[in-house]
């Protein structure tokens, strides 16, 4: 299966598909959509005045174990899939998720 995720030059570029207003912020795993895989992840948050958006980005951020300011929205503020951007090094990113992609598998 093809990962959702792709290494640039600015970092780690992720689509992901949001779910806010979930009982506990967790990575779901990968979804297939229509037109290619995307991460899903719930957050606590609802989808109210970017409250979602925010708390995607500062899950994810700490969940990779960058700071939140390193976590950028790129596309998909109104929309449940979304892109976006870690910047750091993208390898080493592309390997923590990986991992932790793998864990949760178990």
């Amino acid at each position: 299966m093809p990962v959702p995720w792709l290494v640039t030059p600015e970092g780690l570029s992720i689509r992901v598909k949001a779910n806010p207003k979930a009982s506990r912020s967790a990575i779901k795993g990968v979804v297939e959509l229509p037109d290619g895989p995307a991460l899903a992840v719930a957050v606590t948050a609802p989808p109210v005045d970017g409250a979602a958006n925010a708390a995607l980005l500062a899950f994810i951020a700490k969940t990779l174990g960058v700071a939140k300011g390193a976590a950028l929205l790129e596309a998909g503020d109104a929309s449940r899939i979304k892109r976006v951007l870690i910047r750091g090094d993208g390898a080493v990113l592309a390997e923590r998720l990986t991992a932790l992609m793998a864990c949760s598998a178990r």
